[in-house]
């Protein structure tokens, strides 16, 4: 099995884990907006004002589904199957569109 973010054990069985390298780019999977303020904290909200944002599974050509915000200006132009690239952060990983794809 592999999961994502890596931990040092199964999540299922507890037993050791050894990290893999995965591919940085797939297809969304899934989608949806958010269009109110999460919970603070964890939630800091932007000096600008909280705006709507896409949240989705991205996944990779390894089988695994990554939950990522979609850094995509335009709600609208979001489909399933679009490719996406994903970039880990200190938080919750974000996903921007492929371009050209």
């Amino acid at each position: 099995m592999t999961v994502y973010p890596a931990d040092d054990a199964c999540p299922r069985c507890g037993q050791a884990a050894s990290p893999v390298t995965l591919s940085s780019a797939g297809l969304l999977w899934t989608w949806t907006v958010q269009r109110f303020a999460p919970k603070s904290p964890p939630f800091v909200p932007p000096q600008d004002g909280f705006r709507p944002f896409a949240l989705g599974y991205v996944e990779l050509p390894e089988g695994v589904r990554v939950a990522a915000v979609l850094d995509i200006d335009d709600l609208d132009s979001i489909r399933i199957g679009m490719p996406l690239r994903i970039e880990p952060t200190t938080g919750v990983p974000h996903a921007m569109a492929i371009e050209g794809a």
